[in-house]
């Protein structure tokens, strides 16, 4: 079995190499003319464009193959004051460069759309919202040339809103009226407070939607299922991908900050879950959770690598 590590948006082996600058509305707001709040927009956009290069060269570097893109490439890009921005061609260069590397180093990317983009909330301009936060990224995905669907958007199933029958319901009724270029990017991933891995891959099943196992949110919340149980039909779900499947890892920040991510992965846990996973025998990503980000991914690799049956290909990759 082969697995590979990953990291979310952000390096700390690199100085002033922030991808997720921001401009908020207030400011924006405050700004005296049209021209002042392009400048402006423009100048923290291909800032943080510019950065995603520069930490996805590091990666390469690295052998780290496997990133999350930071979902705030372009500030502001959803607001409703802006619309019909066209930043895909105002940027076209930047994202075609970065689109180029990531094909030429055969990256695995994906994004994560925050916890406000609820596909079955119960307000229409929620819903609305969220379909355009989704618009978004794959807008991003498309303007890099990224067109196949291999390059994917983890999303949560959202609120249970006092029914969760209805709630997965409301899902599935959301999910399905997406436009292909949208709905076949998704995959789902289990929460920390009301959807289990189990009823996500209830739904994942259903659908025909990969699922993105989330070790840390199944122990936060479960119904006693034993993660060997799921682990086959969870798998199961990526027959057809290009890629193998991804799950999320994390160690809780404390026992009283049980749901809060540490800074690095707890090794002993990582390992435990190796042995577990290991029986099944399928290649798989994990994206580590964790607040020193690469840091923290190049500790566990160096705990890894003299790890007893575990071999080191590169810096990222391992075979057990």
């Amino acid at each position: 079995m082969i697995f590979r590590l990953g990291f979310v948006a952000m390096t700390l082996d690199l100085e002033n190499c922030s991808p997720s600058g921001t401009v908020t509305y207030t400011t924006y707001k405050k700004l005296k003319d049209e021209n002042a709040k392009r400048i402006r927009l423009a100048r923290v956009s291909r800032s943080n464009l510019e950065n995603t290069l520069r930490i996805l060269k590091n990666n390469a570097a690295q052998n780290i193959e496997v990133y999350r893109i930071t979902s705030k490439l372009i500030p502001l890009a959803t607001h409703n004051e802006l619309f019909g921005w066209n930043y895909s061609e105002e940027f076209q260069e930047e994202f075609r460069r970065i689109g180029e590397y990531i094909k030429a180093n055969n990256f695995r990317v994906s994004a994560h759309p925050d916890h406000f983009t609820l596909l079955n909330s119960v307000k229409a301009e929620v819903l609305e919202a969220s379909i355009r936060d989704l618009d978004y990224h794959v807008r991003i995905f498309e303007a890099m040339g990224l067109d196949d669907y291999r390059y994917k958007l983890v999303l949560h199933v959202g609120g249970v809103y006092g029914d969760k029958e209805q709630a997965i319901k409301r899902f599935k009724k959301n999910y399905l009226k997406l436009p292909d270029r949208i709905r076949k990017r998704i995959i789902l991933e289990n929460d920390d407070k009301a959807f289990t891995a189990a009823d996500v891959l209830g739904i994942c099943e259903d659908l025909n939607i990969p699922m993105v196992l989330d070790v840390h949110h199944h122990n936060c919340v479960n119904n006693g299922e034993e993660i060997e149980e799921l682990l086959p039909r969870i798998f199961n779900t990526w027959n057809g991908e290009i890629y193998p499947p991804k799950l999320h890892f994390s160690s809780p920040k404390s026992n009283k900050e049980y749901r809060s991510h540490a800074d690095y992965i707890d090794y002993s846990d990582f390992v435990s879950f190796l042995n577990k996973v290991k029986v099944i025998n399928k290649d798989i990503d994990f994206i580590l959770e964790c607040k020193m980000k690469d840091r923290a991914l190049l500790e566990l690799s160096e705990k890894l690598k003299e790890t007893e049956g575990i071999v080191q290909i590169n810096k990222a990759t391992f075979k057990i």
